[in-house]
């Protein structure tokens, strides 16, 4: 986020570099970043003539470079924007030559998605010297919560840490509908609100007390009862609440506990630190420790992948969902 930030300061203060090439795995930015260069650049009266989009699936690298050698029509740049262009995954080395000595008055933007270029190969090393290469990597689960904080605080929103955790198991991890959901919620609050799990229940349609991490809190506090209401409402809801995703945050949840029974310091902030999780949660953990033993932990931990398997249809095709779920909660918590 940090590099982003950087990156479009120096684009506003006119630090242009002849060539943006946006590569990886999290498309959100690369589209941000895109439509930034795309809308700021140049003015609306010199945009006719001098700003072009490019769909990789309809060019070749030639056309890219012959389009990127055009000088611009009464202004001082002109902008080539090529999308989609890992369709151009199998010739995209061609480009190298363009690179080594790219047209100055030319700004070309590549949005390689959900790919990257050999960082070993001439087109990434002549890029590396002569413009810009940036990699969106995808965050990891932990990383969004923060990243959700981050996003809101410019525009004088905050959020709670249930209220984000509740996002990204609803959503994953990816921020384009994160960031829909955001916006959203931007359009209906006034600034400077709260964004609170009953907000996201209300205009999300995430439900506050059924949900993975209040399933996850049931477990670690060995509350049966909660427990196996929440499974009672996934098994009526199977489409919103695949077992699939409750095993895997199981396993997580409880391979994080096994990680925090081998901490020495157990001071609030290493543990967060050494898990990766906000503060907020060390205390499930701390509750979940009394509850599980270590030797308990590495037996729930094989349930788990034994049901991991299951949940994907192995051994137990002719098992519902919120059967299986209700087998795998008796068996972690007897």
């Amino acid at each position: 986020m940090d590099e982003v930030k950087q990156l479009v300061t120096d684009i506003k203060n006119k630090n242009l570099k002849p060539i943006y090439f946006l590569m990886g795995e999290e498309p959100y930015y690369i589209d941000k970043i895109s439509d930034f260069i795309e809308n700021s650049i140049l003015s609306q009266e010199e945009r006719g003539f001098n700003q072009m989009t490019l769909y990789g699936r309809d060019v070749s690298i030639e056309d890219i470079i012959s389009n990127a050698k055009r000088y611009p029509m009464m202004a001082e740049y002109q902008v080539v924007i090529i999308k989609e262009a890992q369709d151009l995954s199998r010739t995209i080395e061609k480009l190298a030559s363009y690179a080594k000595n790219p047209q100055p008055t030319t700004i070309l933007v590549v949005n390689y998605k959900y790919k990257k270029i050999d960082k070993r190969k001439a087109l990434y090393k002549s890029i590396k010297k002569t413009g810009v290469i940036y990699e969106s990597k995808t965050l990891y689960e932990n990383q969004v919560a923060d990243w959700i904080r981050r996003t809101l605080s410019p525009k004088s929103y905050t959020i709670t840490p249930k209220a984000a955790q509740m996002l990204v198991e609803f959503l994953g991890t990816d921020l384009s509908k994160i960031n829909n959901e955001l916006e959203k919620l931007q359009i209906i609050l006034p600034k400077d609100s709260q964004i609170t799990p009953e907000v996201i229940e209300e205009n999300i349609g995430i439900s506050k007390d059924y949900n993975n991490f209040e399933l996850r809190k049931a477990v670690g506090e060995r509350n049966a009862k909660k427990a196996h209401k929440i499974a009672n409402y996934f098994a009526d809801n199977p489409k919103d609440n695949p077992i699939v995703v409750t095993v895997a945050l199981l396993f997580n949840f409880f391979s994080h506990l096994l990680h925090f029974h081998g901490l020495k310091d157990k001071s609030p902030r290493n543990v967060a630190s050494a898990l990766r999780i906000n503060p907020y949660f060390v205390n499930e953990y701390v509750l979940a420790a009394r509850n599980y033993p270590m030797r308990n932990v590495s037996a729930v931990i094989s349930v788990l992948r034994d049901f991991d398997v299951k949940s994907k249809g192995v051994g137990a095709n002719a098992v519902s969902q919120g059967d299986l779920l209700k087998e795998l909660l008796f068996r972690i918590l007897n």
